[in-house]
């Protein structure tokens, strides 16, 4: 089996664009991960989040451990094979979602012991376990457990935080073990702090991963610091390795990502607001519910190419949301999706065209311009 690598083909200024290499596939970077939380991307089916120019998915090991399981997974062949999923899939550690629970849990220097949202049945997360769990699941790409705290938060509680992640960055690296084929990544962890961020890189870069993640930021500390996070903090992470940027997000967030050297997101979003009658479009965020769209004949966005917008009004849109169709979630959420890989192309040609800085002008331009005035 061919091994995991990693091939920049083009710079700008501190954007990146390249490609990583997988045997199940190519992942163009810089690249926009869908989320499939439970081994499936709400309201589209596989082969129609290809369709939007997706190369990789991202699945859930908190929610897929608890249900159906990681062992019922492996038992049926893993979760490519279980999801109709057979390009890249890269898992979460569970670091995240456990750190969410709250009352729901206990954390030591072991792990996580924490009762399940679903039935309220106990469970215990490690290091050890979270790397069993993501190769029962056969992910392509694995995360190290870590822990996230929520900011705003006292500087002396993210630091022991973020040490104790690095502990377990070192025990998910030598549970995951050899894995030809298959990428173990680090996540830099350290609040808003560049001294906490510089110590946390050194740590990850030690002990060595295939690929690093900037995480712990959006989690309530606001665009505006954590751009001033990523600022600084992927130059401190190896420029020959991937940089993956956790839970973001909204497109202004991704273009500002990108423009300071990230390779790699992810984010609910997209499909999150395709299930509340949201679509995101060139011009900005479009609410479907609004009544100025009810007799609308136009297309959500007459530039894009998507399902919704070839075939289907605003009127039309505007009618099965409000009525709580299904196709509405499955249109929105296929348009949101198509207009991310849109803009992830965009980037990547701007990039390897050495004019980044005029596709971020226009970016902003039109979405300054706001959606178009109703007939």
């Amino acid at each position: 089996m061919s091994r995991f690598s990693f091939s920049l083909t083009a710079t700008d200024g501190a954007a990146r664009t390249g490609v990583i290499h997988t045997p199940r596939g190519e992942v163009r970077t810089p690249a926009f991960m869908p989320v499939g939380t439970a081994g499936t991307v709400k309201a589209m089916m596989p082969e129609s989040v290809r369709a939007t120019g997706a190369d990789i998915l991202l699945g859930n090991t908190y929610h897929l451990m608890l249900r159906p399981t990681a062992e019922r997974i492996h038992a049926l062949g893993g979760l490519h094979r279980f999801m109709h999923w057979e390009r890249p899939i890269l898992t979460d550690s569970g670091g995240f979602q456990v750190m969410s629970l709250a009352g729901l849990r206990k954390l030591t220097e072991e792990g996580v012991k924490f009762s399940s949202h679903i039935d309220g049945s106990k469970h215990m997360l490690t290091p050890e376990r979270s790397m069993e769990i993501q190769r029962l699941l056969g992910s392509d790409i694995v995360m190290a457990f870590d822990e996230c705290p929520a900011l705003p938060a006292d500087e002396t509680r993210v630091a022991e935080s973020m040490r104790l992640s690095m502990r377990w960055a070192q025990r998910s690296r030598d549970a995951f073990g050899d894995r030809p084929g298959h990428a173990l990544f680090g996540i830099m962890q350290g609040g808003v702090t560049p001294e906490l961020r510089a110590e946390s890189a050194e740590a990850l870069v030690k002990i060595g991963f295939e690929g690093y993640a900037v995480g712990g930021l959006a989690v309530g500390e606001g665009q505006e610091a954590m751009l001033g996070v990523l600022d600084y903090a992927p130059g401190y992470l190896p420029a020959d390795k991937p940089r993956y940027l956790m839970g973001v997000g909204k497109p202004d967030d991704i273009v500002g990502a990108v423009e300071r050297g990230i390779d790699m997101m992810d984010c609910v979003l997209p499909s999150r607001s395709g299930r509340t009658g949201q679509g995101w479009t060139r011009r900005g965020a479009v609410n479907l519910k609004n009544a100025r769209h009810r007799d609308d004949p136009r297309p959500l966005d007459e530039a894009c190419g998507c399902p919704a917008c070839r075939n289907y009004s605003r009127a039309y849109l505007h009618h099965v949301v409000r009525a709580d169709e299904i196709i509405g979630s499955m249109l929105l959420t296929w348009h949101n999706l198509h207009y991310y890989q849109e803009l992830m192309q965009g980037l990547r040609d701007a990039i390897a065209a050495g004019r980044l800085a005029g596709f971020v002008a226009d970016f902003h331009a039109l979405r300054a311009e706001g959606d178009i005035e109703p007939l």
